[in-house]
């Protein structure tokens, strides 16, 4: 239909729906999910390079439990 191509007039058509249905405050926590996503996806891809190739990976960053009683 659109031959693989989305230009600016059909990406600001669909925002502007999205923004209907959903809202100012939904739309950015949805953005924030998305882009969370999108990083934990790629940390993940480069983790799995780096052990493909025999790499050590680096040792994920936690915090050290507390003793609050």
């Amino acid at each position: 239909m659109f031959g693989g191509r989305l230009g600016v007039p059909e990406l600001l058509l669909i925002l502007g729906i999205a923004l209907i249905l959903f809202g100012p405050s939904k739309l950015g926590d949805l953005g924030k999910g998305l882009g969370d996503a999108i990083r934990n996806f790629k940390g993940a891809v480069k983790d799995g390079e780096q052990a493909s190739q025999g790499q050590p990976t680096p040792p994920a960053a936690t915090t050290p439990p507390t003793d609050k009683v």
